[in-house]
């Protein structure tokens, strides 16, 4: 009797972690849904979500959208029927137009070059997160918890996710309009970290630039053409027969000199670090994991060996505690040879030769700690998450007083939290120019802020126009960074002639000048998950004429960016007036015309070769005025590298503008927030229909600029 009583009870908790899942509000308008049958095991803990949602009360009777889960041919289905007109957005990394209605994405990460396998429905990375913007401008949010193999289907008023593992939950989000709906998609699944200053500058990098002689060459050249830039990249040349964490002995004899030679010259160096390790005996690296246990294993539990760069190679397994604290102890021997930052590449993990170009479905994760055991369709999509989790932790160990700085190719819904991302392997041509710019924003309402494409295009071949027209775009994406084949051409700035060097260092000129306040835009998206790069809807979510403008963009809530090429751009409500800054007029076809806010004021400061020189001593506040001759903007300053910020080691400046007597405008400038004491001095650039009206440089708080 009593074996079978606790037969029973075992039953019965079986039964309980499948079926006792309340549906229930998680949060304000927030609401999970369970299916009949959860899982639980299978699918927690979630690695999207920050912690596990607490059910707090029913879900009201007025709750509109209420999904209907299915099981058909051994998938999980959810259904989900809005009975009215919706735009749809996000879904992570995706080709094609900005508004996602009608549209089909597979989610799972794959290594695409060009975007031409499957029609780039699947690309490097996974977010099961679909946006919905009403005719109203409410906004509500669908987010699939789920990594395993899934697709994603909008088709006029109904949203599909199909999985290949069991069934999953799903949390819906209501919001009055899409920037309040992405803040709430952070407060769940986290916000990026505040990154160092250097990574908002402009980045070099080349598949690859070798010997080290060559690196130290564009460095110079960068210097010598006065075209501003940040960071040079090492692509997998720089190693020993591409066996990472190590380095090619006649090619890059001295690493820790060649970053001290950067570093003179205010260059960061960034390294790529990829997870296969080569299968050698006699390199230390294999033998450690070997020893260590740390090995992707096939079904039958042996170690899986899958073909990458430098042959057969094996795979750490990111799920067990024991490898994420080896692969993170990896780092700070690399990290002290003068390294600044880390790509992590090929991890979706890419595998040559197969079927789907990745290891196989029923290949073995043991897990550890709070991870279950379980095979690879469950921990594919988010491989890359495990690592650049393990990889940050590691740079940070290794760096404690720096803020780390990861790339990573593949990531998965939540990665904002570890690295910043890019677009993959494009191609030079005008369609993935611009296809760059809903990427990129679909990305940020995704949850991703800190991203970009390969200026210039990764593949194939760019003219003169084409680099041109890119950098001068480019230099506006979040991450900013110029990257190119071996097979191709030289995509540097200044490879292709005079007129693409001077496209570029005028567009860089610019985006280095408008530095305070793109870091500004870069702290708050660390606090509030807002992108850096947004659509121009998310200013007037009411203004259906915005819904599918996907060539501009904004830079936060008051610039407006609009390319050269762009044709029929419909800008928000409100007087946008021109932005030239220090009103010097554009010298080239190139270069993105920049529109103001109405009633804002952007801080800039002077032209600078890189972040090294980057302060705000001197700054000159644009100035919009709205109707009522008013103004406001807002500039955060720090050290730029440290983590002193968060115990008070900043600055929160608040600029005002108003009428002041005989046709003038004053400006006020305010310490509204932090412990930072700088001393700054401010010229006022009052932007109005045809010219710009400067006052004095004044050293103080308060300005008063002659309107007429």
């Amino acid at each position: 009797m009593n074996k079978r009583y606790l037969l029973f009870i075992v039953l019965v908790l079986i039964a309980a972690n499948a079926f006792a899942q309340p549906n229930g509000m998680i949060g304000d308008r927030m609401a999970i849904f369970y299916p009949p049958s959860f899982d639980a095991p299978r699918h927690l803990p979630s690695l999207a979500l920050l912690k596990e949602p607490v059910v707090k009360g029913k879900v009201s009777g007025n709750w509109k959208i209420l999904p209907v889960f299915k099981w058909n041919e051994g998938k999980s289905i959810v259904e989900i029927t809005l009975n009215e007109t919706v735009d749809f957005y996000g879904t992570g990394e995706v080709v094609g137009p900005l508004k996602r209605n009608g549209q089909y994405v597979q989610l799972w990460n794959s290594d695409n070059y060009g975007y031409t396998k499957n029609e780039g429905k699947n690309l490097y990375q996974s977010h099961p997160w679909v946006m919905g913007v009403r005719d109203d401008g409410t906004a509500f949010g669908v987010l699939a918890d789920n990594t395993y193999k899934q697709s994603i289907q909008t088709d006029g008023e109904l949203i599909t996710i199909t999985s290949e593992g069991p069934a999953f939950r799903l949390i819906i989000i209501e919001r009055e309009n899409p920037k309040e709906l992405v803040k709430a998609l952070a407060e769940l699944t986290g916000k990026m970290e505040l990154p160092p200053l250097w990574a908002l500058g402009f980045q070099q990098c080349r598949y690859s630039y070798y010997p080290d002689e060559r690196v130290k060459a564009i460095a110079d050249r960068f210097r010598e053409e006065k075209i501003p830039a940040d960071v040079i990249w090492m692509d997998i040349d720089y190693m020993d027969g591409y066996r990472i964490f190590t380095f090619d002995k006649e090619g890059f004899p001295d690493p820790k000199g060649l970053n001290q030679y950067l570093k003179d010259r205010g260059f960061k160096s960034v390294y790529m670090i990829d997870p296969g390790v080569k299968v050698d005996k006699d390199y230390s690296i294999y033998q450690q994991g070997s020893a260590g246990n740390h090995w992707v294993q096939t079904k039958h539990g042996k170690e899986y060996n899958g073909a990458v760069w430098p042959g057969q190679c094996a795979f750490p397994d990111f799920t067990r505690p024991e490898t994420q604290k080896w692969w993170a102890s990896l780092y700070a021997p690399f990290m002290n040879l003068g390294i600044d930052g880390i790509w992590n590449d090929m991890n979706e993990p890419a595998v040559f030769n197969t079927p789907e170009g990745t290891m196989p479905e029923d290949n073995l994760h043991r897990g550890g700690g709070s991870l279950p055991q379980d095979s690879h369709l469950r921990y594919h999509n988010v491989y890359g998450l495990l690592m650049v989790r393990s990889s940050r932790e590691g740079i940070l160990a290794a760096n404690p007083t720096l803020r780390p700085f990861v790339l990573s190719r593949a990531n998965f819904l939540g990665g904002q939290r570890y690295a910043a991302t890019w677009t993959g392997d494009n191609v030079s041509n005008w369609n993935h120019l611009k296809m760059s710019i809903p990427m990129s924003i679909n990305l940020g309402l995704s949850g991703q802020p800190f991203n970009g494409a390969d200026i210039g295009g990764f593949g194939g071949f760019a003219n003169a126009e084409l680099l041109g027209q890119w950098m001068a775009i480019g230099a506006y994406y979040p991450f900013s960074r110029n990257h190119a084949e071996k097979s191709s051409d030289q995509h540097e700035p200044w490879a292709l002639g005079k007129k693409t060097a001077n496209a570029s260092r005028t567009a860089l000129n610019r985006r280095y000048m408008l530095m305070p306040f793109l870091y500004t835009l870069f702290q708050e998206a660390s606090t509030n998950g807002l992108p850096i790069m947004r659509p121009l809807f998310m200013a007037d979510s009411k203004d259906k004429n915005l819904r599918t403008q996907q060539e501009a963009f904004m830079w936060g809530e008051d610039l407006v960016i609009i390319p050269s090429w762009a044709e029929n751009v419909s800008l928000p409500k409100g007087n946008w007036k021109t932005l030239r800054l220090d009103d010097t007029p554009d010298n080239d076809h190139f270069q993105a015309t920049l529109k103001i806010r109405e009633g804002s004021i952007i801080p800039t400061g002077p032209i600078i070769q890189n972040t090294t020189a980057y302060s705000i001593d001197s700054l000159t506040l644009y100035v919009n005025p709205d109707s009522k001759v008013q103004a406001a903007g807002r500039l955060y300053h720090d050290d730029g590298n440290g983590f002193g910020y968060r115990s008070g080691d900043y600055a929160v400046y608040e600029f005002k503008a108003t009428p002041g007597a005989a046709n003038t405008l004053m400006i006020t400038v305010n310490t509204v927030e932090g412990n930072k004491k700088t001393k700054s001095v401010y010229r006022v650039a009052v932007v109005m229909d045809s010219k710009i009206v400067y006052s004095e440089w004044v050293n103080g708080n308060n300005i008063t600029v002659p309107l007429n």
